[in-house]
């Protein structure tokens, strides 16, 4: 039997609606450990209709991250920008540096603020960078090529499918969009970076090998495998946060999920991942 690199798998669906103080539907949170399958956390258990808002989900986390449980955890937004926006605005290829950027022209952490606001045509945009819609990174286009496999022999599923394309993280207002979710999610990674500390690994602008007994967290695309368990009673963001978290632990129990921390690259996608990033599941 392979011998697990987790004891804890945390599945985030996201929201880049309204503001960060807002409780938001399309937030969902669900937790796996070794033993137990993924079950949906709340901000308030004891209020089974009471939401995530932003800023709260990052002090959840936070507060996950610090703890000694070696933990994955999976969030399904853009976690960087292809490489057209770093030589559009000349930023150095640095990962930090590129979060401390955006984070100045897109404040989608501070109160009241959202990302609409900042777009073009918005009542605070003056100082936001805009991209294009049809620049990808590597990994995004990398999808299209994508064979998802595991997760579903025991349900009767097919174990292998192609998976739709990942969109653009500057492509707003269509079905599938990262945009929103990107664009208020990347201050918050900020955040958890500089509070998190050493304990956590940021796959892969950290390194592609994952250090024994350290937090993971690494962009995800939850399309690769929404298909692979059935959906029951759950909402698509939160079946897409229980198949995150699910196949993080399948596929560390298998042992196949040391093969995705290395997906196969071309020296040139290696080069380009180390700042745009690269998403858990692609290979």
């Amino acid at each position: 039997m392979p011998h697990p690199l987790f004891s804890r798998y945390i599945g985030i669906d996201y929201s880049g609606a309204a503001t960060p103080e807002s409780r938001l539907r399309g937030i969902r949170a669900y937790v796996a450990n070794e033993a137990s399958p993924p079950q949906e956390i709340r901000p308030e258990p004891a209020l089974p209709q009471c939401h995530w808002s932003r800023r709260t989900l990052a002090q959840w986390l936070l507060d996950r991250l610090k703890e000694s449980t070696p933990t994955l955890v999976g969030i399904d937004h853009g976690f960087s920008f292809p490489l057209c926006y770093f030589d559009q605005y000349h930023l150095p290829p640095d990962w930090s540096q590129f979060l401390n950027d955006f984070q100045r022209h897109w404040p989608t952490d501070q109160p009241g603020i959202n990302v609409q606001s900042l777009r073009p045509g918005g009542a605070d945009n003056d100082e936001a960078r805009q991209g294009n819609a049809t620049w990808r990174r590597c990994a995004e286009i990398r999808t299209r090529e994508a064979k998802v496999r595991g997760g579903g022999e025991q349900l009767g599923i097919p174990v292998e499918r192609r998976t739709p394309r990942a969109k653009s993280v500057f492509h707003f207002g269509v079905p599938g969009s990262v945009a929103h979710s990107t664009h208020a999610g990347l201050p918050w990674l900020r955040t958890l970076r500089t509070k998190a500390g050493e304990r956590v690994h940021w796959w892969p602008f950290d390194g592609w090998d994952i250090p024994a007994g350290k937090t993971v967290v690494a962009e995800v695309y939850p399309s690769l495998w929404s298909g692979l368990w059935p959906r029951e009673d759950r909402t698509q963001d939160q079946h897409d946060a229980y198949c995150t978290a699910a196949w993080l632990q399948q596929a560390d129990q298998d042992g196949t999920l040391a093969s995705f921390f290395q997906p196969n690259r071309t020296d040139t996608e290696r080069a380009i991942a180390a700042f745009e990033g690269w998403i858990l599941g692609v290979s």
